[in-house]
């Protein structure tokens, strides 16, 4: 800010992006338990970078999931996820950065990429 109440870059003015993490379980089950600390340097890179963000959550695997689709009257009830695909939703977080490509370096730089990957959508505002 330049002293008013007005922003006067788009820095000033953060998009939320979500970045939902898509890991192959079985290579996620063989990443070495080094990963997490690769996390905490990862958020702690954020943090210094002075950059708003959720830590995310880490999800159980996709065999603790259940998908309801509601047809007419009906409700369906199926175990696991909806999409058969070897890379599961595992978890998400959230950052607050002034555009895609700045979403795009810190996806990049998440350790969950090397297993996965990272899927980055901009949250609706107003």
């Amino acid at each position: 800010m330049t002293g008013h109440d007005v922003p006067d870059t788009e820095a000033e003015f953060p998009m939320r992006y979500m970045m939902l993490i898509h890991h192959d379980e079985a290579a996620l089950a063989k990443a070495p338990p080094s990963l997490w600390g690769d996390y905490a340097a990862f958020n702690e890179a954020i943090a210094k970078a002075g950059i708003s963000y959720q830590p995310g959550n880490r999800l159980q695997p996709s065999s603790a999931a259940s998908t309801v689709r509601v047809a007419g009257d009906k409700a369906a009830v199926l175990d696991g996820p909806y999409a058969d695909t070897k890379e599961q939703l595992a978890g998400y977080f959230m950052i607050d950065v002034p555009d895609l490509d700045q979403a795009i370096v810190w996806a990049t730089r998440c350790p969950s990429a090397r297993y996965g990957s990272i899927e980055i959508r901009p949250l609706h505002t107003a």
